[in-house]
């Protein structure tokens, strides 16, 4: 359905160039972090409610801000925004996380893969079969901390860009990892709302004891939770 651009929502557009206007001179916008209201809100869905420019610019600024913070995801909401839109991309490393075991992405189990950057309005997904894959996540609206979350291997996706142009893709391991994080704050949901509580660890804790391998399994054995 085409978006109507004779009904924009004036008083939105300004709010939002009002947001843009907070970025530093880099472009960056603060991140929100747990606590604030916005991240456990529905997002409206997104009708045409901003300028084409103002959207442009919104793309822009949001790009800048996950890659800076750095991140693979960002969600509307995760800039005080609460409308159904968010931004993604990653590039695959030629050794994930510094391990020498995984060094050929191919090999890691997490399917990490190159995702070029795009912006996904009013997403949804369903799941493709009933695999699944636990994995440690993070959240920049968590800052400082991860742990492991259950999530489906293979998905149906579904989302608009910002030129209004419907996208339906079937997503696997990796990107279908990151889409369902930012599609789930969409929603009012955080990944460690259904994350493994005993699996939480700081960012050093990580690095010390944990990413040296990408599965899971020790630390579940160690830590004591299920995967």
């Amino acid at each position: 359905m085409a978006w109507d651009k004779a009904h924009i929502d004036t008083e939105l557009d300004r709010e939002v160039r009002e947001l843009l206007s907070a970025a530093d001179g880099n472009g960056t916008l603060p991140i929100v972090q747990m606590g604030e209201p916005v991240l456990r809100l529905k997002t409206v869905r997104y009708t045409g409610q901003l300028r084409q420019s103002t959207l442009d610019r919104l793309k822009k600024c949001m790009r800048k801000t996950m890659l800076d913070a750095p991140g693979v995801g960002l969600a509307g909401p995760q800039i005080g925004l609460g409308l159904s839109l968010a931004v993604i991309e990653d590039h695959a490393r030629p050794q994930a996380d510094n391990s020498s075991e995984y060094s050929d992405e191919a090999r890691d189990p997490r399917g990490i893969s190159d995702v070029p950057f795009y912006m996904v309005i009013n997403p949804s997904y369903e799941p493709l079969g009933s695999e699944t894959a636990s994995f440690y996540e993070g959240c920049l609206s968590f800052d400082g901390y991860q742990a492991v979350r259950k999530r489906w291997l293979n998905i149906k996706a579904h989302w608009f860009d910002e030129n209004n142009v419907e996208h339906e893709a079937d997503l696997h391991n990796w990107h279908a990892r990151i889409f369902q994080h930012e599609t789930d704050h969409l929603n009012g949901e955080v990944y460690i709302d259904r994350a493994e509580i005993r699996s939480m660890s700081s960012y050093d804790n990580l690095d010390e004891y944990w990413a040296y391998d990408p599965d899971p399994s020790e630390a579940a054995e160690i830590l004591g939770f299920d995967i």
